[in-house]
Protein backbone atom coordinates (compact mmCIF):
# COMPACT_ATOMS: atom_id res chain seq x y z
CA UNK A 1 0.00 0.00 0.00
CA UNK A 2 3.00 2.39 0.86
CA UNK A 3 3.98 2.25 -2.89
CA UNK A 4 0.46 3.90 -3.95
CA UNK A 5 1.17 6.83 -1.76
CA UNK A 6 4.59 6.82 -3.53
CA UNK A 7 3.68 6.48 -6.76
CA UNK A 8 1.15 9.38 -6.14
CA UNK A 9 3.49 11.33 -4.74
CA UNK A 10 5.56 11.17 -7.91
CA UNK A 11 2.52 11.62 -9.83
CA UNK A 12 1.37 14.74 -7.91
CA UNK A 13 5.37 16.18 -8.45
CA UNK A 14 5.58 15.39 -11.77
CA UNK A 15 1.92 17.28 -12.48
CA UNK A 16 3.28 20.46 -10.73
CA UNK A 17 6.17 20.37 -12.20
CA UNK A 18 4.18 20.11 -15.52
CA UNK A 19 1.87 23.19 -14.88
CA UNK A 20 4.58 25.77 -13.63
CA UNK A 21 6.59 24.57 -17.22
CA UNK A 22 2.99 24.75 -18.90
CA UNK A 23 2.27 28.13 -16.83
CA UNK A 24 5.79 29.29 -18.52
CA UNK A 25 5.16 28.54 -21.63
CA UNK A 26 1.90 30.74 -21.76
CA UNK A 27 3.73 34.05 -20.24
CA UNK A 28 6.72 33.36 -22.74
CA UNK A 29 4.31 33.81 -25.29
CA UNK A 30 3.10 37.26 -24.29
CA UNK A 31 7.17 38.41 -23.81
CA UNK A 32 8.43 36.64 -26.85
CA UNK A 33 10.44 34.39 -25.32
CA UNK A 34 11.11 30.49 -25.14
CA UNK A 35 10.72 29.42 -21.46
CA UNK A 36 9.29 25.85 -22.28
CA UNK A 37 12.22 24.29 -19.24
CA UNK A 38 11.62 20.63 -20.94
CA UNK A 39 12.48 21.57 -24.42
CA UNK A 40 14.93 24.08 -23.12
CA UNK A 41 16.84 20.99 -21.07
CA UNK A 42 16.10 18.14 -23.64
CA UNK A 43 15.38 19.88 -27.04
CA UNK A 44 18.72 17.92 -28.77
CA UNK A 45 16.49 14.66 -27.89
CA UNK A 46 12.85 15.01 -29.02
CA UNK A 47 11.86 11.43 -28.18
CA UNK A 48 12.84 12.02 -24.67
CA UNK A 49 11.02 15.02 -24.47
CA UNK A 50 8.01 13.72 -25.93
CA UNK A 51 8.44 11.05 -23.12
CA UNK A 52 8.42 13.53 -20.63
CA UNK A 53 5.11 14.95 -22.20
CA UNK A 54 3.87 11.64 -21.80
CA UNK A 55 4.86 11.19 -18.02
CA UNK A 56 3.16 14.03 -17.34
CA UNK A 57 0.21 13.55 -19.14
CA UNK A 58 -0.07 9.84 -17.49
CA UNK A 59 0.15 11.36 -14.20
CA UNK A 60 -2.75 13.85 -14.85
CA UNK A 61 -4.49 10.65 -15.69
CA UNK A 62 -3.61 9.27 -12.48
CA UNK A 63 -4.63 12.49 -10.48
CA UNK A 64 -7.77 12.18 -11.84
CA UNK A 65 -8.67 8.85 -11.07
CA UNK A 66 -7.24 9.24 -7.78
CA UNK A 67 -9.04 12.41 -6.71
CA UNK A 68 -12.52 10.36 -8.13
CA UNK A 69 -11.66 7.39 -5.92
CA UNK A 70 -10.69 4.89 -7.98
CA UNK A 71 -7.03 4.08 -7.35
CA UNK A 72 -6.97 4.10 -3.51
CA UNK A 73 -7.91 7.04 -2.01
CA UNK A 74 -5.83 9.15 0.30
CA UNK A 75 -2.53 8.17 0.86
CA UNK A 76 -2.85 8.75 4.93
CA UNK A 77 -5.49 6.69 5.34
CA UNK A 78 -3.31 3.94 4.07
CA UNK A 79 -1.23 1.59 6.90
Amino acid sequence: MKEKCTSGMIAWTLLIIGGINWGLVGISGFVGGNWNVVNLLLGSWPQVEWIVYIVVGLSAIWGVLSMSGCCGGKCSSEK
